[in-house]
């Protein structure tokens, strides 16, 4: 590899990470605002009642390993506490074309919600909770180490929705999935009953741009999929806005009920609003009795 290329590599990999430290710093600042009223939730000792085997990882990592029961078989084992699989928290931002939307002077859907899940990973970290961006970080980790890591990744991280749909989980984790949700309500239905079967509860929390909700487009007006695979033009925008408006609110309320169904909660929060309150709901929505009550 040639000096020049690999500075070519590292400009690009400057630019790439270059919104971190911003969003980081905006996470802990609404973190902070949102501690202040809030009680830490963390528990007397990590338990050591036993609660299933699992098959070893590799982020796991050697001195994970239960070797007695691993000898019994030909594949590797981990041992895990009740409270290990009770204090795992997964968080997942989507990735997708259409989370790059933002209205003028309003912050990316992607970047809203990457913001408001690291601050509830540093608030989840300081009550001594373990968490992971889901499918993209390994098994849940506690500390400063885990929430860095963690955090890195859900404003960097690709968000696939394969991470939803075969991720590895701990059996009944919690989870949090932001996203815009505008694929069909089926698609979600069917994604949250996998994880459903493994015991595991969680939100939804639904980010929208202020201009998907209000439709204030008006005159000569195109349209395109955020991948640019198909275009809409209008004469008069303004023509479509009330069936558009019947549609949206149609979406979500599709949404709400398959919510319900699943026993998961959902929240939802505009881009033109301050973080702190859907962090907030987020905090309270993660205590153990509010999740027994949601489902």
């Amino acid at each position: 590899m040639t000096i020049r290329h690999t500075q070519t590599l590292r400009r690009a990999a400057e630019h790439a990470a270059a919104p971190f430290p911003a969003l980081l710093a905006e996470a802990e600042r609404v973190a902070a605002s949102v501690a202040l009223g809030t009680h830490g939730r963390r528990r007397s000792g990590h338990g050591e009642t036993f609660w299933e085997y699992r098959r070893h990882r590799t982020e796991d990592g050697a001195q994970a390993v239960d070797w007695r029961r691993s000898a019994r078989g030909q594949h590797l084992f981990v041992r895990e506490t009740e409270w290990e699989a009770a204090n795992a928290v997964y968080l997942w931002r989507d990735g997708s074309p259409g989370m790059a939307l933002a209205s003028k002077g309003q912050p990316l859907k992607k970047d809203r919600a990457a913001v408001c899940l690291m601050a509830i990973a540093a608030l989840l970290s300081r009550g001594g909770e373990r968490i992971t961006a889901l499918g993209e970080t390994g098994r849940p980790r506690a500390g400063r180490a885990g929430l860095e890591i963690t955090a890195r990744a859900l404003a960097e991280g690709p968000g696939e929705a394969r991470a939803v749909e075969s991720a590895d989980i701990a059996r009944h984790a919690r989870i949090v999935l932001a996203s815009d949700f505008l694929d069909p309500p089926e698609t979600w239905t069917a994604r949250l009953a996998r994880l459903n079967a493994s015991g595991a509860s969680g939100i939804l929390l639904r980010i929208i741009d202020p201009a998907e909700e209000d439709f204030p487009f008006a005159g000569r007006t195109r349209f395109a999929a955020p991948d640019n695979a198909a275009r809409l033009l209008f004469g008069r925008a303004e023509d479509a806005r009330d069936a558009y408006r019947t549609v949206w609110a149609e979406h979500g309320a599709a949404l709400a009920q398959m919510a319900r169904q699943a026993g998961w909660t959902l929240l939802t929060h505009r881009t033109d609003r301050p973080a702190g309150p859907a962090v907030m709901a987020l905090h309270q929505a993660l205590a153990p009795r509010a999740m027994e009550q949601a489902r």
